[in-house]
């Protein structure tokens, strides 16, 4: 979500240092009837995720009227810009970003709202939300959807001039760097501006201004809403990136209509690998003013009316195909053979990577308290199984731990055995580590889960077993 001049807005610290578009386009589609005065309400929750498809991020935003975001998924973005970074976010926008309740709140009827105000002296005040976590791509040879059910601010017409609302994604290596922008790439979901009916999507890559994405403009496409105008009503965003086809490609989506697509062969091999070979954090946000309102007319001005919201129904991350998605039949997995970790039926917030550890192949890292990997169909046989071993590693800071844990079935049952695991000299330094568990015969669905007093990552897992 950058400006006409080419300065990128600029994201925030990133939950661990190891996990480590906005464009004027071309084609334009003219505004729509004004914005009906009511507020449609929110689905009950996110969608179930489709067959094939595994969830590894969500929030329905359901809590109290006037509570804050839930920061163990979400820090706040606040004041004027980062230290070290542009000013004014390097988009020109004039707000000042907090983390009170008057500009980012849950509405007790599951929408986050996040809600420009100006004060007195003519001040203006809005509320910008990042996940934590930077390492949503896809699997190798997978995919990767990012999802929202949005209504932008319902207002129109003049008193709209300034409103800049967006659903955007910033690639990890900018967190703390702030000046490599466009290189790391930028996937604009949804922007908006001036009330307009017109949903804009843009991919942000190569160098400023010009070069092989045609930035400042990037490589972009717009559509209208369908229905109810965007101002007037809730829609689908989504961002589909898709690399189980031979030519990558990035896709966008309205409602569930691909109106724009990217793809890797529209840009060079170093461009491409530059902006998408690394995780990407997710951010919402309305700005006032700035080079994207700016390209249409301005503001705000005198007229603009402060306090209309962007409502977020949900936010949602799926991944397809790659590591971890193909189901063995039950009873397949043999609990005396070495699991491979990656090879899980179904997570929250982990990730793959290449492994240094003997043998090759990949692990799953970046594990943190309330993640968890689930693996179907575990064959303990007649004889009961009585220990657990798993092939950790750890590069957390001092003071940094938490424990591995083995529950059988649910989640939510009790853990039948676990082990603590700190820092074991860095996040490819690996030990076998052994704990006892209560007695298991029989097939059981096996879930590791790791549980920790503090929100930092703690271990990465190469592979487990079990023993008699």
């Amino acid at each position: 979500m950058s400006d006409t001049s080419g300065i990128p807005r600029t994201p925030r610290r990133p939950r661990s240092v190891r996990r480590a578009f906005l464009a004027v386009v071309s084609t334009l589609a003219l505004a729509a009837g004004a914005a009906t005065a009511a507020a449609p309400s929110a689905s009950a929750s996110a969608p179930p995720p489709p067959s094939g498809w595994n969830q590894v991020f969500v929030d329905d935003f359901e809590g109290p009227a006037g509570s804050g975001v839930n920061t163990s998924r979400w820090q706040y973005a606040t004041g004027k810009g980062y230290p070290g970074g542009p000013a004014n976010w390097g988009t020109g926008e004039i707000e000042t970003m907090t983390s009170s309740t008057d500009n980012v709140s849950l509405d007790g009827n599951g929408n986050l709202r996040i809600t420009p105000r100006r004060d007195a002296s003519g001040n203006w005040t809005s509320g910008r939300i990042e996940t934590n976590r930077t390492d949503f791509q896809p699997p190798a040879g997978g995919k990767l959807r990012v999802e929202g059910r949005i209504q932008v601010p319902n207002v129109t017409g003049a008193a709209a001039k300034g409103y800049w609302p967006a659903f955007w994604m910033l690639g990890a290596p900018y967190r703390g760097n702030y000046w490599n922008w466009p290189a790391v790439g930028e996937l604009d979901i949804m922007e908006n501006t001036q009330g307009m009916n017109t949903v804009f999507a843009t991919m942000h890559c190569g160098t400023s201004p010009g070069g092989p994405c045609n930035e400042n403009s990037g490589i972009g496409g717009s559509t209208t809403c369908q229905g109810t105008t965007c101002q007037a009503g809730f829609h689908t965003y989504r961002m589909e990136w898709d690399r189980s086809t031979s030519v990558e490609e990035i896709r966008f989506y309205l409602d569930g209509n691909n109106f724009h697509t990217v793809r890797e062969n529209q840009v060079d091999a170093t461009t491409w690998a530059n902006a998408t070979d690394h995780g990407f954090f997710i951010i919402l946000n309305v700005a006032m003013g700035g080079g994207f309102p700016d390209a249409f007319g301005g503001g705000p001005d005198a007229g603009t009316q402060p306090g209309h919201s962007m409502l977020v129904d949900y936010v949602q991350v799926l991944t397809s195909g790659g590591g971890g998605t193909t189901e063995p039949p039950t009873g397949n997995r043999d609990a005396y053979g070495t699991i491979q970790a990656e090879s899980y039926d179904g997570q929250s917030g982990a990730m793959t990577e290449t492994t240094s550890d003997t043998g090759g192949g990949r692990n799953v890292g970046a594990l943190a308290n309330g993640d968890w990997l689930h693996f179907k169909g575990v064959d303990f046989g007649s004889t009961p199984a009585r220990q657990f071993s798993a092939r950790v590693a750890s590069g957390a800071a001092s003071g940094v731990s938490g424990l591995v844990e083995v529950r059988l079935d649910s989640r939510s049952n009790a853990p039948i055995g676990s082990f603590a695991v700190g820092n074991t000299g860095g996040w490819q330094s690996w030990r076998t580590i052994p704990a006892n568990i209560s007695s298991v015969t029989g097939t059981h669905d096996v879930y590791l889960t790791f549980s920790s007093g503090q929100p930092s990552d703690f271990v990465n897992v190469n592979w487990f077993t079990f023993g008699h």
